[in-house]
């Protein structure tokens, strides 16, 4: 552990525009200096060296970075094909580690992180800030003080219809096998001859991304995870395709239901996610509506909205089909049940919390940077980082296989079930 006064010296792996951004946000926080960043374009490691001095150390390998002394914690903003094997040595090389969302390419890659944190002592944490956010964070004390009765369904969603929503970011024009490292940025996937779109648009293709669910449904399980405190689905199915954004293999519309089973936090509810690239709306949407008993709870960037809804009170028109006296005895009976009930809220009755003044990406550095000096208890550890992850990319694999696929939460492992 760091003291309270030391500098905490980072390294960037991956110095993309995740990567950047997370960069700039970490060395904002007092004491946490850059001074090395790794990456597999040469433009971006000159880029780095404009922005944090000419004596920054760049490496296109970083296996340069983790051997030097001088760096305490990394971040790791690489493809998700890379994330697992360079958390893994960044830990084993005493690096504390910040990894960007999704954890891992691939579920049966998460326990070998835990195990790695779990044996190196070093902080690791991912990147999914929906952890530290504070509308999520209020949002759960609403839910914990029971503010929408018993929760039976979430809605959450997340729309775009930008070209950098969908991932189709710029290519410099000096891109070619001498300026971008292809071999390393390969790593373990299948070998493919020299593609520009695949190495910088990396995300529209299975090889080094997760597609929408690795980027996007993983926020959204954190943020409903953090609120509920639930561990996860046992059960998932997705569908949708590739409908508008053609240049890729995953797709740009993907909806998904997942079961959650009963816990101690809360009884059993169903998950809606959906994620469209060309949306009916300019900007992007993004929201998760919490659905329970005596009311609605809707979280978006800005704020939380609470609208609480009387259970149903009063008969319907079918009673009046009946014999008079009937009537009058089920009115009567019902009278009695409910004599005391608590007074009906207004179904317009609605509470609004502003949590616009939080930066959570900002927020979430600045927790990982306190577990690293005061050894403050992690935000989003590996085992945290695996049940976003896991569900997530299970919805990938339910689309791709075309069936309903199954998850025990507590295992953190997939359950083969028998045709």
């Amino acid at each position: 552990m760091a003291s309270s006064n030391d500098n905490v010296q980072i390294a960037l792996i991956g110095s993309g525009g995740m990567g950047q951004g997370d960069t700039e946000l970490a060395t904002s926080i007092p004491g946490v200096k850059l001074v090395a960043a790794c990456d597999c374009y040469d433009g971006r490691l000159q880029h780095m060296k404009e922005i944090y001095g000419k004596d920054t150390f760049t490496s296109r390998n970083y296996q340069d970075i983790l051997a030097r002394k001088d760096i305490d914690a990394v971040i790791i903003a690489t493809p998700d094909h890379w994330h697992q094997r360079i958390s893994i040595d960044a830990l084993n090389a005493g690096k504390h580690a910040y990894c960007e969302k999704p954890m891992v390419h691939a579920i049966e890659e998460g326990k070998a992180i835990i195990k790695a944190q779990a044996e190196s002592g070093k902080v690791f944490q991912v990147g999914s800030q929906y952890r530290s956010s504070l509308t999520y964070l209020k949002a759960r004390e609403l839910f914990q003080a029971n503010a929408i009765g018993e929760l039976n369904l979430v809605e959450a969603w997340l729309d775009r219809n930008t070209a950098i929503g969908a991932w189709e970011y710029s290519i410099p024009l000096d891109a070619n096998t001498n300026t971008c490292d292809w071999v390393q940025f390969q790593g373990d996937a299948l070998k493919r001859p020299w593609d520009p779109k695949r190495f910088f648009r990396w995300r529209n293709y299975r090889d080094y991304g997760t597609g929408v669910a690795g980027d996007l449904f993983v926020h959204l399980l954190t943020g409903l995870h953090t609120v509920t405190g639930s561990h996860g689905p046992n059960r998932v199915f997705a569908t949708g395709g590739i409908r508008y954004w053609t240049d890729r293999d995953v797709p740009d519309v993907m909806l998904a239901t997942l079961d959650y089973p009963k816990s101690n936090e809360h009884p059993a509810f169903n998950l809606l996610l959906r994620v469209n690239f060309k949306s009916s709306l300019p900007e992007e949407s993004f929201g998760v509506k919490f659905i329970g008993s005596d009311g609605v709870m809707t979280t978006g960037y800005d704020g939380i909205k609470v609208e609480r809804m009387p259970r149903p009170n009063e008969f319907d028109y079918t009673i009046d089909s009946l014999a008079d006296a009937m009537q009058k005895k089920l009115r009567t009976e019902w009278s009695e049940k409910h004599a005391d009930a608590d007074v009906q809220v207004k179904p317009d009755s609605a509470e609004s919390y502003d949590t616009s003044t939080q930066n959570a990406q900002l927020e979430h550095h600045k927790n990982f940077y306190r577990s690293i000096r005061e050894g403050r208890p992690l935000i989003e550890d590996a085992t945290f980082g695996l049940r976003a992850a896991g569900p997530a990319l299970l919805t990938n694999e339910s689309y791709f296989q075309k069936q309903i696929v199954f998850w025990d939460p507590e295992a953190m492992t997939q359950v083969r079930k028998a045709s």
